[in-house]
Protein backbone atom coordinates (compact mmCIF):
# COMPACT_ATOMS: atom_id res chain seq x y z
CA UNK A 1 0.00 0.00 0.00
CA UNK A 2 1.37 3.45 -0.91
CA UNK A 3 2.07 6.02 1.76
CA UNK A 4 -0.65 8.72 1.62
CA UNK A 5 1.91 11.29 2.78
CA UNK A 6 4.38 10.50 -0.02
CA UNK A 7 4.79 12.56 -3.19
CA UNK A 8 6.32 12.01 -6.61
CA UNK A 9 10.01 12.66 -7.20
CA UNK A 10 10.26 11.57 -10.79
CA UNK A 11 9.07 7.95 -10.80
CA UNK A 12 9.89 7.47 -7.11
CA UNK A 13 7.64 8.06 -4.13
CA UNK A 14 9.34 10.00 -1.33
CA UNK A 15 8.33 11.90 1.79
CA UNK A 16 7.33 15.52 1.17
CA UNK A 17 10.34 17.02 2.97
CA UNK A 18 12.62 14.62 1.11
CA UNK A 19 11.27 15.82 -2.25
CA UNK A 20 11.96 19.43 -1.27
CA UNK A 21 15.56 18.50 -0.45
CA UNK A 22 16.07 16.40 -3.58
CA UNK A 23 14.64 19.04 -5.93
CA UNK A 24 16.86 21.61 -4.23
CA UNK A 25 19.87 19.43 -4.99
CA UNK A 26 18.87 19.09 -8.64
CA UNK A 27 18.74 22.83 -9.19
CA UNK A 28 21.84 23.53 -7.14
CA UNK A 29 23.80 21.25 -9.47
CA UNK A 30 22.45 22.66 -12.74
CA UNK A 31 22.06 26.38 -11.90
CA UNK A 32 25.23 27.41 -13.75
CA UNK A 33 24.09 25.78 -17.02
CA UNK A 34 20.32 25.96 -16.57
CA UNK A 35 19.58 28.54 -19.27
CA UNK A 36 21.88 26.97 -21.85
CA UNK A 37 20.27 23.57 -21.31
CA UNK A 38 16.80 25.12 -21.63
CA UNK A 39 17.78 26.52 -25.03
CA UNK A 40 19.14 23.17 -26.17
CA UNK A 41 16.23 21.07 -24.90
CA UNK A 42 13.54 23.38 -26.29
CA UNK A 43 15.45 24.45 -29.39
CA UNK A 44 14.94 27.99 -28.11
CA UNK A 45 11.14 27.81 -28.08
CA UNK A 46 10.90 28.32 -24.29
CA UNK A 47 11.71 32.00 -24.83
CA UNK A 48 8.79 32.41 -27.23
CA UNK A 49 6.49 30.53 -24.84
CA UNK A 50 7.45 32.84 -21.97
CA UNK A 51 6.67 35.91 -24.09
CA UNK A 52 3.29 34.45 -24.97
CA UNK A 53 2.59 33.84 -21.27
CA UNK A 54 3.45 37.44 -20.38
CA UNK A 55 1.22 38.72 -23.18
CA UNK A 56 -1.70 36.81 -21.64
CA UNK A 57 -1.15 38.36 -18.19
CA UNK A 58 -3.12 41.56 -18.72
CA UNK A 59 -0.58 43.42 -16.57
CA UNK A 60 -0.38 47.21 -16.67
CA UNK A 61 2.07 49.83 -15.53
CA UNK A 62 2.22 50.32 -11.77
CA UNK A 63 0.97 46.84 -10.86
CA UNK A 64 2.58 44.15 -8.69
CA UNK A 65 3.40 40.70 -10.08
CA UNK A 66 4.70 37.58 -8.37
CA UNK A 67 6.96 35.32 -10.44
CA UNK A 68 7.13 31.97 -8.65
CA UNK A 69 9.96 29.49 -9.26
CA UNK A 70 11.49 32.51 -11.00
CA UNK A 71 14.97 31.01 -10.90
CA UNK A 72 17.36 32.66 -13.31
CA UNK A 73 15.04 35.56 -14.10
CA UNK A 74 13.77 35.03 -17.64
CA UNK A 75 10.17 35.85 -16.74
CA UNK A 76 11.09 38.71 -14.42
CA UNK A 77 13.07 40.34 -17.24
CA UNK A 78 9.96 40.25 -19.44
CA UNK A 79 7.57 41.39 -16.71
CA UNK A 80 9.53 44.38 -15.39
CA UNK A 81 9.19 46.63 -18.47
CA UNK A 82 5.41 46.13 -18.40
CA UNK A 83 4.85 47.21 -14.79
CA UNK A 84 7.53 49.92 -15.07
CA UNK A 85 9.30 51.84 -12.35
CA UNK A 86 6.04 52.47 -10.49
CA UNK A 87 5.26 48.74 -10.37
CA UNK A 88 7.01 45.81 -8.76
CA UNK A 89 8.17 42.34 -9.77
CA UNK A 90 8.80 39.89 -6.94
CA UNK A 91 10.87 36.88 -8.02
CA UNK A 92 10.29 34.06 -5.53
CA UNK A 93 12.17 30.78 -5.53
CA UNK A 94 13.01 28.20 -2.90
CA UNK A 95 16.51 27.67 -4.32
CA UNK A 96 19.17 30.27 -3.42
CA UNK A 97 21.58 29.03 -6.09
CA UNK A 98 19.10 29.64 -8.89
CA UNK A 99 18.23 33.07 -7.47
CA UNK A 100 21.91 34.01 -7.25
CA UNK A 101 22.28 33.36 -10.97
CA UNK A 102 19.06 35.28 -11.65
CA UNK A 103 20.09 38.25 -9.51
CA UNK A 104 23.41 38.59 -11.34
CA UNK A 105 21.80 38.29 -14.76
CA UNK A 106 19.05 40.80 -14.04
CA UNK A 107 21.37 43.36 -12.49
CA UNK A 108 23.82 43.02 -15.39
CA UNK A 109 20.92 43.68 -17.78
CA UNK A 110 19.78 46.75 -15.83
CA UNK A 111 16.62 45.23 -14.28
CA UNK A 112 16.90 46.96 -10.93
CA UNK A 113 13.18 46.89 -10.05
CA UNK A 114 13.05 43.15 -9.34
CA UNK A 115 12.83 42.09 -5.68
CA UNK A 116 14.02 38.62 -4.65
CA UNK A 117 12.36 36.42 -2.05
CA UNK A 118 13.47 32.94 -1.01
CA UNK A 119 10.22 31.16 -0.21
CA UNK A 120 8.33 27.95 -0.85
CA UNK A 121 5.16 28.37 -2.89
CA UNK A 122 3.24 26.34 -0.30
CA UNK A 123 3.88 29.01 2.37
CA UNK A 124 4.22 32.49 0.90
CA UNK A 125 5.30 35.37 3.15
CA UNK A 126 2.87 37.89 1.64
CA UNK A 127 -0.38 39.40 2.83
CA UNK A 128 -3.72 38.47 1.31
CA UNK A 129 -4.55 40.20 -1.98
CA UNK A 130 -1.00 41.54 -2.53
CA UNK A 131 -0.53 40.98 -6.28
CA UNK A 132 -2.25 41.83 -9.56
CA UNK A 133 -0.85 38.72 -11.27
CA UNK A 134 1.24 35.60 -10.64
CA UNK A 135 3.29 33.54 -13.08
CA UNK A 136 4.98 30.14 -12.93
CA UNK A 137 7.16 29.11 -15.88
CA UNK A 138 8.27 25.48 -15.95
CA UNK A 139 8.26 25.23 -12.16
CA UNK A 140 4.93 23.87 -10.97
CA UNK A 141 5.88 20.23 -11.51
CA UNK A 142 8.71 20.66 -8.98
CA UNK A 143 6.47 21.94 -6.17
CA UNK A 144 6.20 19.55 -3.26
CA UNK A 145 2.43 20.09 -2.81
CA UNK A 146 0.83 21.54 -5.92
CA UNK A 147 -2.62 21.91 -4.38
CA UNK A 148 -1.31 23.77 -1.33
CA UNK A 149 0.82 26.01 -3.54
CA UNK A 150 -2.09 26.91 -5.81
CA UNK A 151 -4.25 27.72 -2.77
CA UNK A 152 -1.51 30.01 -1.43
CA UNK A 153 -1.17 31.76 -4.77
CA UNK A 154 -4.94 32.27 -4.84
CA UNK A 155 -4.73 33.82 -1.36
CA UNK A 156 -2.07 36.41 -2.26
CA UNK A 157 -3.76 37.52 -5.51
CA UNK A 158 -6.19 40.42 -5.67
CA UNK A 159 -9.74 39.77 -6.90
CA UNK A 160 -9.71 39.77 -10.70
CA UNK A 161 -6.00 38.87 -10.83
CA UNK A 162 -4.76 36.07 -13.08
CA UNK A 163 -2.44 33.15 -12.49
CA UNK A 164 -0.55 31.93 -15.54
CA UNK A 165 1.16 28.54 -15.49
CA UNK A 166 3.50 27.66 -18.37
CA UNK A 167 4.51 24.03 -18.06
CA UNK A 168 5.44 20.90 -19.96
CA UNK A 169 2.31 18.92 -20.76
CA UNK A 170 1.04 15.93 -22.72
CA UNK A 171 1.24 15.80 -26.55
CA UNK A 172 -2.15 14.78 -27.92
CA UNK A 173 -0.96 13.18 -31.16
CA UNK A 174 0.56 9.69 -30.65
CA UNK A 175 3.18 10.20 -33.36
CA UNK A 176 4.27 13.50 -31.83
CA UNK A 177 4.28 11.91 -28.38
CA UNK A 178 6.61 9.14 -29.54
CA UNK A 179 8.92 11.52 -31.39
CA UNK A 180 9.10 13.83 -28.39
CA UNK A 181 9.81 10.88 -26.11
CA UNK A 182 12.75 9.92 -28.31
CA UNK A 183 14.06 13.49 -28.13
CA UNK A 184 13.67 13.55 -24.34
CA UNK A 185 15.75 10.37 -24.13
CA UNK A 186 18.70 12.46 -25.34
CA UNK A 187 18.46 14.98 -22.50
CA UNK A 188 20.44 13.09 -19.82
CA UNK A 189 23.33 12.69 -22.27
CA UNK A 190 23.14 16.37 -23.17
CA UNK A 191 23.10 17.18 -19.46
CA UNK A 192 26.24 15.12 -18.91
CA UNK A 193 28.06 16.92 -21.74
CA UNK A 194 26.89 20.48 -21.06
CA UNK A 195 26.23 20.61 -17.30
CA UNK A 196 28.27 17.64 -16.12
CA UNK A 197 25.13 16.08 -14.66
CA UNK A 198 23.00 13.39 -16.29
CA UNK A 199 20.96 12.43 -13.21
CA UNK A 200 19.29 15.83 -12.89
CA UNK A 201 18.04 15.61 -16.46
CA UNK A 202 16.82 12.06 -15.92
CA UNK A 203 14.72 13.55 -13.11
CA UNK A 204 13.52 16.29 -15.50
CA UNK A 205 12.21 13.72 -17.98
CA UNK A 206 10.54 11.74 -15.20
CA UNK A 207 8.98 14.86 -13.65
CA UNK A 208 7.39 15.78 -16.98
CA UNK A 209 6.08 12.22 -17.28
CA UNK A 210 4.48 12.39 -13.81
CA UNK A 211 3.08 15.93 -14.09
CA UNK A 212 -0.72 16.21 -14.50
CA UNK A 213 -2.00 16.57 -18.05
CA UNK A 214 -3.91 19.57 -19.32
CA UNK A 215 -7.36 18.60 -18.08
CA UNK A 216 -6.12 17.37 -14.69
CA UNK A 217 -4.19 20.59 -14.10
CA UNK A 218 -7.27 22.60 -15.04
CA UNK A 219 -9.18 20.77 -12.30
CA UNK A 220 -6.38 21.49 -9.78
CA UNK A 221 -6.68 25.22 -10.52
CA UNK A 222 -10.45 25.10 -10.18
CA UNK A 223 -10.18 23.21 -6.88
CA UNK A 224 -7.86 25.98 -5.60
CA UNK A 225 -10.61 28.53 -6.26
CA UNK A 226 -9.67 29.87 -9.69
CA UNK A 227 -12.42 30.59 -12.20
CA UNK A 228 -12.52 31.02 -15.98
CA UNK A 229 -9.74 28.42 -16.16
CA UNK A 230 -8.52 27.69 -19.67
CA UNK A 231 -5.46 26.19 -21.29
CA UNK A 232 -3.70 26.70 -24.58
CA UNK A 233 -1.58 23.92 -26.06
CA UNK A 234 1.81 24.79 -27.50
CA UNK A 235 3.51 22.59 -30.10
CA UNK A 236 0.65 20.12 -30.03
CA UNK A 237 0.62 19.86 -26.24
CA UNK A 238 4.34 19.45 -25.57
CA UNK A 239 3.79 22.46 -23.35
CA UNK A 240 0.68 24.38 -22.32
CA UNK A 241 -0.27 27.70 -20.77
CA UNK A 242 -2.99 27.47 -18.13
CA UNK A 243 -4.75 30.65 -17.04
CA UNK A 244 -7.13 31.11 -14.13
CA UNK A 245 -8.65 34.15 -12.41
CA UNK A 246 -9.35 34.89 -8.76
CA UNK A 247 -12.97 35.99 -8.53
Amino acid sequence: MSDPDSVDFGRRKVAADEKTRLVGGVFERVAHRYDLMNDLMSLGTHRLFKRMTVEMSGLREGQRVLDLAGGTGDMAALLEPIVGSSGKVVLADINPHMMAVGRDRLLDAGHAQVTFCQAAAESLPFADASFHCATIAFGLRNFTDKSAALAEIHRVLKPGAALLVLEFSKPENPTLKNAYGAFQALWPGMGRLVAGDAASYEYLVESIEQHPGQKALKVLLQDAGFTAVEYHNLLGGIAAIHRGVKS
